[in-house]
């Protein structure tokens, strides 16, 4: 190890951990093992961080202290690969208009944007309208520098990146057979099952998401990637490929990882050369891998400022075509990412569909890109609240979001 302080690092493995029966169950990060050889950064955020630092192992578990300060510093925490941002930061003016005052009513009570951002512990909020910022708010320490956990918005994410694999040659079609690019597959149920149907979570192989069972298929597959596909190749199929909706968190790693092999790398540099640096990111982002020297988590962990979240929502809301008029995306590949499927109404190809046409990016704890093409408004928000995933919660949000929308609807920018 370079120094002590790395040897004190850990790896970021992907395990599921069971909430008591009063909370939502979901899918967590469990912190495990040495220090990267990737990246690692020193000093990203204030040292007094680290005081507060939770037992890795129980990240699902923290309290608020702890998740405020790892949520913010997961480099010091895990194996991670650098997306370098480039040069020219694509510019996000502040508009002359104030969205502080906005209210909205939820069942039964008014609520304020302060009221929100207290009783959701958001870190930071960012509204974007025609490309300028209408209200940008950060809270519990952070600043605009601060990047932070992104959980499940990194699908969002990588299936920008099957699209732009697509566009580039390295995928022949979305309705290709998984097997044709992670041949370790073959031989089992995924024979049958397209690149669609694991984009639109419909892949047809048994699987089962019970957070709360020791024994199901979430509490027992390896995050390891040869170890993953050993297990995956003995799961029976259930039903028709594109017929049933089926969450399956490992099939999100499994879409990374077709990309990975598609290209002949890894996501950080794709994502590097082919949005980040192009489309005028800020700062650079992270990702976490799933083993040392390995790949990314395809479904998770993502750390990147909000205004780089909010630039993300704007590249999705340009159909993926960069400032210079150069097509990352196949035409249409938002549209299509963001159709309701045989299998879902609420949702596309690792998107949310929320809608009144809108859809979003959206982790657990309260993480969202939520992207309104109607009114060309982007909400990024960073969040540290209570329960990971809570249809409470959730109502509340897209209350807010929505109240936010509207509000920015009526504000006309020069874009």
């Amino acid at each position: 190890m370079a120094s002590a302080a790395r040897g004190q690092c850990y790896h970021l493995g992907m395990k599921i951990f069971a909430i008591k029966k009063t909370l939502k169950i979901v899918p967590a990060l469990l912190l495990i093992g040495a220090c990267s050889q990737d990246a690692h950064h020193e000093g990203s955020s204030a040292d007094t961080d680290e005081a507060n630092f939770g037992e890795p192992a129980n990240i699902l578990f923290w309290n608020f202290e702890e998740k405020v300060a790892g949520f913010r510093n997961i480099d010091k925490f895990g194996r991670i690969r650098d997306v370098p941002a480039g040069d020219t930061p694509y510019p996000l003016p502040k508009a002359d208009v104030s969205l502080e005052s906005v209210e909205f009513e939820f069942r039964g009570e008014t609520w304020t944007v302060e009221r929100y951002i207290e009783h959701h512990k958001v870190a930071g909020l960012l509204v974007v309208k025609d490309g300028a910022i209408v209200f940008e708010q950060y809270a519990l320490g952070n600043t605009v520098d601060s990047r932070w956990i992104s959980f499940s918005v990194a699908k969002s994410v990588t299936s920008m990146l099957v699209g732009a694999a697509l566009h580039d040659g390295y995928i022949g079609s979305i309705d290709d057979k998984i097997t044709d690019y992670v041949p370790q597959l073959k031989n089992s149920s995924y024979e049958q099952s397209s690149i669609r149907n694991v984009l639109q979570m419909s892949s047809g192989v048994e699987w089962d998401e019970g957070y709360a069972d020791p024994e199901s298929d979430i509490n027992q597959v390896p995050w390891e990637t040869l170890q993953m596909y050993e297990y995956l190749r003995r799961k029976p199929r259930s039903t028709e490929p594109g017929e049933k909706f089926n969450y399956n968190t490992a099939e999100t790693n499994l879409v990374g990882n077709v990309v990975r092999s598609a290209i002949g790398n890894n996501l950080s540099t794709y994502l590097s050369e082919k949005i980040w640096k192009p489309f005028g990111m800020e700062q650079d982002a992270y990702w976490v891998l799933t083993e040392f020297g390995g790949g990314e988590f395809g479904g998770s962990s993502l750390n990147a400022t909000l205004r780089d979240f909010a630039r993300l929502g704007l590249f999705a809301l340009n159909d993926g075509v960069l400032p210079d008029g150069t097509r990352v995306l196949p035409v249409g590949w938002m549209a299509d990412s963001v159709s309701p499927t045989s299998g879902s109404e609420d949702y596309g190809y690792l998107w949310w569909l929320r809608g009144r046409g809108e859809y979003a990016a959206s982790g657990i704890f309260g993480q969202s890109i939520h992207i309104s093409p109607t009114h060309k408004v982007i909400i990024a928000q960073h969040s540290a609240r209570d329960a990971a995933k809570d249809p409470d919660d959730k109502a509340l949000e897209l209350a807010m979001f929505r109240a936010l929308v509207d509000a920015a609807s009526q504000y006309r920018g020069n874009r």
